[in-house]
C-alpha cells in the first residue's frame, strides 16, 4: 500500500514556474514507477510525466516535455514535477500515481495508489 500527498500547486502567471510535490507514505515506495497525472475542467485525465522506480527513465508527454522535469528521492520519500514556462493551458488539478511497472503504456486507467490532487491555476 502506498498513500500518497500532493503539494506545491497554486496560482501563477503565464511564463513563471512552480514545483510540485508528492510525499509517499509506505515502506515499499522505492519499488513503485511514480507519475504525474492532469485534469482540466471537462477534460479526462492526461498523463503529464512518469519516473522509474530509480530514477534512471523518465517520459512525458509531447505537451510538457521540454518545460517539466519529474525527480523522485527515495531516501524522502518524495516525487516532484519542477513546471517551468507555464501556459494557461496547463491548468488543471495535478495528482500524484503509482504503479509497480514502469514499462507500458502510462494512462490513468493503468495506475494502482492515486493522491486527492493540488491545483494550478496559470493566468494569462
Amino acid at each position: 500500500q502506498v498513500q500518497l500527498v500532493e503539494s506545491g500547486g497554486g496560482l501563477v502567471q503565464a511564463g513563471g514556474s512552480l514545483r510540485l510535490s508528492c510525499a509517499a507514505s509506505g515502506r515499499t515506495f522505492s519499488t513503485y514507477a511514480m507519475g504525474w497525472f492532469r485534469q482540466a475542467p471537462g477534460k479526462e485525465r492526461e498523463f503529464v510525466a512518469a519516473i522509474s522506480w530509480n530514477g534512471g527513465g523518465s517520459y512525458y508527454a509531447d505537451s510538457v516535455k521540454g518545460r517539466f522535469t519529474i525527480s523522485r528521492d527515495n531516501a524522502k520519500n518524495m516525487v516532484y514535477l519542477q513546471m517551468n514556462s507555464l501556459e494557461p493551458e496547463d491548468t488543471a488539478v495535478y495528482y500524484c500515481a503509482a504503479r509497480s511497472l514502469y514499462s507500458g503504456r502510462w494512462h490513468s486507467s493503468a495506475m494502482n495508489y492515486w493522491g486527492k490532487g493540488t491545483l494550478v491555476t496559470v493566468s494569462s
